[in-house]
């Protein structure tokens, strides 16, 4: 290397760590390019001397005048801990809980505040202050974003405005003409992201069975820059070996990628088999509620997490500060809810393996899978997890099972408290084309939440009860929360408000009443 391009890479690597470098290149100089400890040495000083050895975020100063970097080499969000290497003495529970978002704030509040707001005011027309634009930088995001790292144990981790928009992300670390290897059984909006944007934009797909590292040794060719996979996988439920896969993929100079959204950080936590990058959508386990929308990405390596940080801010993929918010309080919880999701989703996979009409289960945990695939699964999480899919031999049967059952509502998506169920081939998975589809159509996937197992197991049974018979099934049994059949408050003054107010009048007479144009105003008058 020239001795200017030396000169200015070093100024970049000092400008990263002043302006918010990761704190793993003090620990190990992973940071320093040069070689030169005299220089990483005067780097580290440059740094105590700029913002001490306790960080005041809000007295962070980022001169322009002086800038000799480039302006997009430095960082959009101040100084943060790098977890890559950090052993938490706590409980994966405790971790859960256990956590400030805003340790600088003056006030100390009990939880993250809300920065609802879209920019910062700087300290001067010269200077830049620890955020300026919520795109670019927002202190409800950094605090998620430390959490989440805190929990996979990354260098950093990215909150992006979908689980998609992660994904996304991921992506775009490949340039035209190189080769992404995904695993065959994928969920389907990756994979039309993958066969209806990256193909388009010169980037190579091949999909391959991530389970047989035979085969994925087979297809790496010197374009492979990522290997993308999940584990389990996204419906049918297949184990890849992660360890195995991250030490091919690194012999190679490969990139791991890993969407973990069915094992969140409280059950399995990737990075610390050697994947290079963890995906989830945030949407499912670390909400937990199905009232917000989110994705995240997760980086082992910090010159990757520059990276990442760059695409977040340049494509404006960014989570917003309230959604921020919901995640941070939904993280709180997710160790308990996912705990008893867990034990609910043993028993009714035991429950279903034994019913007649039920062809074959797809989980990772006794009889849902083959004992090696088991055993993978068991060396590199802590728990099954609450998704399980089945087949019934018969697309129909499937149907009337779904179109029966009550507290398992039809919906996509999984994850949250309330039990859900889908027909992936005709929901979650149906932008794969048929032709290329490798999923069974009768294939039923339930995501198990926290009720009582004994009213999730009656329901199933009754669900397929239904389905095996001819009947059609009830249309209000009571779990539509109408409650139709009860009594009304305030009870109606005499009988002319009540033949007025009766059961299927009441909405439109209401509507009425409120707009003037009901007998009932005269009687309330």
């Amino acid at each position: 290397m020239a001795k200017g391009q030396l000169e200015f890479q070093e100024e970049v690597d000092a400008a990263r760590i002043e302006n918010a470098m990761w704190r793993s290149w003090k620990a190990d100089g992973s940071g320093d390019h040069s070689g030169d400890h005299s220089a990483k040495t005067e780097k580290l000083e440059r740094v105590r001397g700029s913002i001490g050895d306790s960080i005041d975020f809000s007295q962070i100063r980022y001169p322009q005048e002086t800038r000799r970097c480039r302006y997009d080499d430095l960082p959009t969000f101040p100084v943060r801990p790098n977890f890559a290497g950090f052993e938490n003495a706590l409980q994966p529970a405790s971790q859960c809980v256990v956590f400030d978002g805003c340790p600088e704030d003056p006030y100390h509040p009990s939880n993250t505040p809300i920065y609802q707001t879209s920019t910062f005011v700087q300290p001067s027309s010269s200077e830049f202050g620890p955020y300026d634009y919520t795109r670019s930088g927002n202190p409800t995001r950094t605090a998620l974003e430390k959490h989440v790292a805190m929990l996979e144990h990354a260098a950093a981790a990215f909150a992006f405005s979908s689980g998609m928009a992660a994904l996304h992300t991921v992506t775009r670390l490949l340039k035209q003409g190189d080769e992404i290897l995904v695993n065959e059984d994928i969920y389907g909006g990756m994979h039309r992201l993958l066969t209806q944007d990256c193909a388009h934009n010169g980037v190579q797909v091949t999909f391959v069975d991530t389970t047989n590292l035979t085969a994925v040794a087979k297809a790496i060719t010197p374009k492979t820059k990522i290997i993308h996979t999940e584990s389990p996988s996204n419906p049918r439920m297949k184990i890849s070996d992660l360890r195995k896969l991250a030490t091919l993929a690194h012999q190679h100079k490969v990139l791991l990628s890993v969407d973990s959204t069915m094992m969140p950080p409280v059950i399995c936590q990737p990075l610390l088999l050697g994947v290079d990058l963890v995906v989830h959508s945030a949407t499912k386990f670390f909400s937990g509620h199905a009232d917000c929308t989110g994705g995240l990405v997760c980086v082992r390596d910090p010159e990757l997490a520059h990276r990442v940080a760059f695409l977040q801010n340049a494509e404006g993929t960014a989570l917003a500060p309230f959604e921020c918010f919901l995640f941070l309080r939904g993280i709180k919880t997710m160790w308990l809810r996912v705990n008893r999701a867990q034990e609910n989703t043993v028993q009714i996979a035991k429950a279903l393996a034994k019913h007649p009409r039920i062809k074959e289960v797809f989980y990772p945990g006794p009889g849902g899978c083959s004992s090696e695939a088991l055993r993978i699964h068991n060396s590199q999480s802590s728990g099954c997890g609450c998704i399980i899919s089945f087949t019934t031999g018969s697309v129909s049967f499937s149907r009337r099972f779904l179109d029966a059952s009550r507290l398992f509502k039809t919906t996509v998506s999984f994850g949250s408290v309330n039990s859900l169920g889908e027909m992936p081939c005709t929901m979650s998975h149906a932008s794969i084309p048929a032709e290329e589809r490798t999923l069974p159509a009768d294939l039923v996937r339930l995501s198990v939440g926290i009720e009582d197992v004994r009213d999730l197991l009656q329901d199933l049974q009754r669900a397929l009860d239904f389905a095996s018979s001819q009947k059609p099934p009830p249309e209000h049994d009571g779990y539509d929360s109408r409650f139709e059949d009860l009594p009304v408050v305030p009870r109606p003054p005499d009988e002319e408000v009540s033949r007025h107010m009766s059961r299927h009048m009441w909405p439109v007479d209401f509507l009425a009443f409120r707009a003037g144009n009901s007998p009932l105003l005269r009687v309330y008058r």
